[in-house]
This record gives structure tokens, C-alpha cells and sequence, in this order.
């Protein structure tokens, strides 16, 4: 006979991966839609004209996050938009001259997913395009298995990406992470990638230690 603790973990667990079930599907039926669109997008993206942005670019000498504004072309979609950012952030990441190496480049980000959340926090579908939204970020799986194992490093990773989609994207209020389109534990064996980040608390004024 199970004791009540373990009945009580058993649904509590149960619950969430209905949950997760839920965004997951919802995910799925917009990857679906978007990538019927996706030459299109490609095209767009091709003929924007450039904005400025500010990335949030980690240093692995002092542990810190820093923006740096530059020009880059972004389609008119917000979520292409996420991605486009993002992929240049990785870009940087991937230089022979970067300040925090990461191979992989652009192509480590698959898709960013935009939903819509309550002021709870709560995912509601619901919920117009204006209000907070709750950020999925599809990493691929290369991306994790070459990135350099250690909290500092893995964290800077993490912290860099929420705050680039919140500098940028204010209406961004939570960012979660995917790896291949399914959850993953950890980014290299520490970083948490099954939590849900508050991506206001990763936007540094000057620098930010992990």
C-alpha cells in the first residue's frame, strides 16, 4: 500500500505532466503551422530591414553577462524574431574570439515558442498577445551534448538567453527550455532545464554573477 507522501508526489507529478503534455501538444500544432510558412519566413528575414538589439553576451574571465547592442535584420513575427536573436547570441558564442565558447552557432535554436501566460503565471491560452508570455526555447540536441560541462558555464548559457528574449521581447515573462522538442534534465550535467526561469531576474544592469 502506497503511504499517503507518495500518493500525494504520485499525483503532484501526474499533474504536471498533464500540464506538459498540454504546452508540449499546443507546441507541436505551432511548429506544424510554422513550418509551412517557413520559406516564406526565410525570405523575410533575408529583406528586413536591420533593428537595433541588445544581447546579452556571457564573459567566462569574470562570470559576468553584458549587453551589447548591435544591427541585425528581424522579421516582422515575434517569434522569428526570438530566434533570430538568439541565433546570433550563439553565433558570437561559436566565434574563435568568443568570451564564452559554445559551439553550434545559429542552428543550436530550432524554434522559439510564445504563449501566452497569466499574471499567476499559469499558462492560459486564452490570454491576447499583449500580456506575459511564457517563452519556449527548442535547443537541439547536438547543442547539448557539445556544450562545455560546468555550473558557471551552463548557467551563463541559460541567464544570456533569458535575458536577450526579455531585453528585447519585455513581454516575455518566463522562459523554458526543450531539447529536440522534448524535456531534458540538464544542459551539461548541471544548469536546470526543467524549471521555469522568471526572465526579469536574468536582465543584468551592468554584469551579472551566475
Amino acid at each position: 500500500m502506497m503511504r499517503r507522501y507518495q500518493t500525494v508526489l504520485f499525483f503532484g507529478l501526474l499533474a504536471a505532466s498533464i500540464v506538459m503534455g498540454g504546452v508540449l501538444w499546443h507546441l507541436r500544432e505551432r511548429a506544424h503551422e510554422q513550418m509551412l510558412d517557413s520559406e516564406d519566413a526565410a525570405e523575410t528575414v533575408e529583406a528586413a530591414p536591420s533593428e537595433q538589439v541588445s544581447l546579452m553576451v556571457a564573459n567566462d574571465a569574470d562570470n559576468t553577462v553584458t549587453a551589447r547592442d548591435l544591427a541585425l535584420p528581424l522579421p516582422e513575427n515575434p517569434e522569428a524574431q526570438a530566434r533570430a536573436m538568439l541565433g546570433k547570441l550563439l553565433d558570437l558564442y561559436a566565434a574563435s574570439d568568443a568570451t564564452h565558447p559554445v559551439p553550434g552557432g545559429a542552428a543550436s535554436v530550432t524554434e522559439v515558442f510564445l504563449l501566452p501566460v497569466s499574471s499567476s503565471g499559469q499558462f492560459n491560452k486564452n490570454a491576447g498577445d499583449s500580456g506575459p508570455q511564457l517563452a519556449v526555447v527548442n535547443l537541439t540536441d547536438a547543442f547539448v551534448s557539445n556544450h562545455p560541462s560546468g555550473l558557471e558555464t551552463e548557467t551563463l548559457t541559460v541567464l544570456s538567453i533569458c535575458a536577450t528574449l526579455h531585453a528585447n521581447l519585455p513581454n516575455i515573462a518566463q522562459v523554458r527550455f526543450l531539447v529536440d522538442g522534448q524535456p531534458r534534465a540538464t544542459l551539461a550535467g548541471h544548469a536546470d532545464l526543467t524549471r521555469t526561469y522568471l526572465a526579469a531576474e536574468t536582465v543584468p544592469t551592468e554584469g551579472v554573477h551566475p
